[in-house]
């Protein structure tokens, strides 16, 4: 599955109400026209401080972020190209002001809980200088998925390893041009619950690690729409 998603920030002049508005209502319309579009989901940032843990935070301020699933790259190519797909990009001109894409390699680690509301929080990380992207893959993947399956109270983690990145949309940069390996998502109870994850000692485990091969996490609370497939 191709799985793209977009790093958003709303025009100045739009409100934040307005922006959700018309993300979730218009726009939300136009992309499920979208030919081949397997799922789509739209997570409104709603909350940017730094809960659970103290860890050092990147620049990065956003409203939004988007996850488009596609069977392949030409089948996302080939409904963009179509009237349903201009009118989308038409869309975006109408009411984003910055838009940047990466091209993220999805795996789930713990599916999230469907059968009730769930916090979800969503972070940015950034790798350390030191340490090399196959190194950054293999510890994120494997010791620090171990260790978050270790966590009481987490009830869904995502991870979103970074493979590709424009920026802005349509104009293919590497790393420098978007220092950003990885995107979390991660759900819980509440923000009780989350607190009290990252406080306990397997929590702190799990954040010592983190600092083996992480230099910024840069984390967001999130409202989530699934717009476009089944919840889950």
């Amino acid at each position: 599955m191709f799985v793209r998603s977009g790093l958003i920030r709303k025009r100045p002049e739009w409100s934040d109400e307005d922006f959700r508005r018309h993300w979730l209502g218009q726009h939300a319309e136009l992309a499920a026209r979208l030919p081949g579009l397997r799922r789509y989901e739209q997570n409104h940032v709603t909350d940017s401080l730094q809960r659970g843990f103290t860890y050092p935070r990147g620049p990065e301020q956003l409203d939004g972020f988007s996850m488009l699933w596609f069977d392949s790259e030409q089948a996302m190519r080939e409904a963009i190209r179509t009237e349903a797909g201009q009118a989308l990009v038409a869309d975006e001109n109408h009411f984003i002001g910055d838009l940047r894409i990466v091209t993220i390699d999805q795996m789930e680690v713990i599916e999230p809980e469907a059968d009730r509301p769930l916090l979800k929080r969503m972070s940015l990380l950034k790798r350390r200088d030191d340490v090399l992207p196959d190194e950054f893959k293999s510890e994120w993947r494997q010791e620090h998925a171990h260790l978050v399956k270790r966590v009481a109270g987490v009830r869904g983690y995502r991870q979103n390893l970074i493979v590709g990145r424009e920026a802005p949309k349509g104009h293919p940069v590497e790393r420098d041009g978007l220092p950003i390996d990885g995107i979390v998502e991660l759900w819980f109870d509440d923000t009780e619950s989350l607190n009290a994850a990252f406080a306990s000692p397997k929590g702190q485990t799990l954040m010592t690690h983190a600092r083996e091969f992480i230099a910024e996490i840069t984390t967001f609370l999130v409202e989530r729409h699934v717009i476009v497939g089944a919840r889950g």
